[in-house]
């Protein structure tokens, strides 16, 4: 029997932009060499992360989490001529392997790098960022989201990744579930934040946007 909702999907990605081949490459190279390859954004939703990023039209943006560097390379294909995206990584095993695909895709001196903790080096960061792409510890999300915050511009955009957490937001959550908790936590605190414009987009495990007033 058919699964609708993969039946659904194919349809999509036949119907959108074909992937950049750099990309499909990365994608096929984390799917074969790296653990939880699951957590790679993938065709559709770095398409709608490019989509974005081009409607937005950022002079700097940042990431946390770069994982092997897929949904950085998307963002990226939206920055103003001369931007740079930052993006950081607590898993000094995966800096190579992004770097080299960050070099493929021409990209080298467009992303910089931060290997490390973000508590610790978003602090360090002396601008402010027209749109920001949360994707680090779920256990964190609230924390991150306030750390970010004050370095995004007026009107610029938040995006937080998975804050529908494969349905488990809905469904009872054990006490030992602590990633579950945290987005919780953090779709609620944005929900009653008057500083933000927010909605969810239903994609994969969800993407929640945010605009500063």
């Amino acid at each position: 029997m058919n699964n609708p909702s993969l039946d659904l999907e194919q349809y999509i990605l036949n119907h959108i932009d074909d992937e950049d081949p750099i990309l499909a490459k990365l994608d096929r190279d984390t799917h074969a060499n790296v653990l939880y390859s699951r957590m790679c954004s993938g065709h559709l939703q770095g398409s709608i992360l490019t989509f974005i990023s081009k409607l937005v039209k950022p002079n700097n943006i940042l990431e946390l989490g770069t994982f092997t560097g897929y949904s950085a390379i998307c963002l990226a294909k939206g920055l103003n001529t001369g931007g740079k995206l930052h993006t950081i990584e607590i898993n000094d095993e995966l800096e190579e392997f992004a770097s080299n695909y960050f070099e493929q895709a021409g990209l080298s001196d467009t992303i910089i790098q931060h290997i490390g903790n973000a508590e610790d080096i978003v602090p360090s960061l002396n601008q402010t960022f027209d749109l920001v792409f949360m994707d680090a510890d779920k256990r964190r999300y609230v924390e991150h989201f306030e750390l970010v915050f004050e370095k995004v511009k007026p009107g610029g955009v938040i995006l937080a990744d998975n804050t529908l957490w494969d349905g488990k937001v809905v469904e009872p959550v054990a006490k030992s579930d602590l990633q579950t908790q945290g987005i919780l936590a953090f779709n609620d605190h944005v929900k009653n934040d008057h500083r933000l414009e927010t909605t969810i987009l239903p994609l994969r495990d969800g993407i929640t946007m945010l605009r500063k007033k």
